[in-house]
């Protein structure tokens, strides 16, 4: 079997794994099928994973090798992966168990239909987003690591800010739970903000010290995930 089949077949067992594993945790919390902000957020994550996934497998499948090694080589970088998953993953629970038990619908009130549409836009923008900085940035591994041959990337949407990828797993991250219909699980996702910003700051302090060009590329490009602001 050549290596472009084994990868081929790693990401496809990876993609599917993950995405039955998100149903269990809706699906299973809600303990119905009939929850169609399920299907949605599956259906369309699903989609575009495919999509990322073939693209990049005939363009770049040196960086999906990349993205499919997951465990951190730095101790408190494990920690904090662990509790972002933890934390994403409680957050698609309760939003199961609000449309079960309507916790939302009767201390707030239902997630307007405008709200619920504009998470699904943020939703896919950050998938778009997604796709863009794995295009411009080969070396977007998911796990923190410098490789010899890396060197600083300044295109696409790193021209903007420092941490792109960041956003996009932010964007759908937070508004995930609304998507799904649910305020409260939308709070349980606040806790993704504080983790990503302790991950980056460690992130940076071995960019400084390892990468050459990054401090010069930081002076260029100032803001670390939100224009104008930080």
């Amino acid at each position: 079997m050549s290596d472009r089949n084994i990868l081929t077949r790693r990401v496809v067992r990876r993609g599917l794994a993950g995405h039955l594993f998100i149903g269990m945790l809706v699906f299973g919390s809600a303990r119905t099928f009939h929850f169609w902000q399920g299907w949605a957020l599956i259906i369309l994550q699903l989609t575009a994973g495919t999509w990322i996934g073939v693209y990049f497998l005939k363009h770049d499948p040196e960086l999906l090798g990349r993205r499919l090694i997951l465990k951190e080589k730095v101790f408190q970088q494990r920690i904090i992966v662990l509790l972002w998953r933890i934390v994403g993953g409680a957050a698609l629970v309760l939003a199961g168990d609000d449309y079960r038990c309507g916790w939302s619908r009767r201390v707030v009130g239902l997630v307007p239909v405008w709200l619920e549409c504009l998470a699904w836009l943020v939703i896919l923008g950050g998938d778009v987003l997604l796709f863009e900085v794995m295009k411009a940035n080969s070396f977007a591994a998911s796990i923190i690591q410098i490789e010899t041959t890396q060197s600083v990337i300044a295109t696409g949407p790193y021209r903007i800010v420092r941490h792109p990828m960041y956003v996009a797993f932010l964007a759908i991250g937070l508004v995930a739970p609304l998507a799904l219909g649910s305020y409260i699980a939308a709070g349980l996702a606040l806790l993704i903000i504080p983790l990503v910003v302790i991950r980056l700051l460690n992130e940076e302090k071995m960019l400084h010290r390892d990468l050459t060009g990054y401090t010069e590329y930081c002076g260029q490009t100032r803001f670390r995930l939100i224009p104008f602001v930080w």
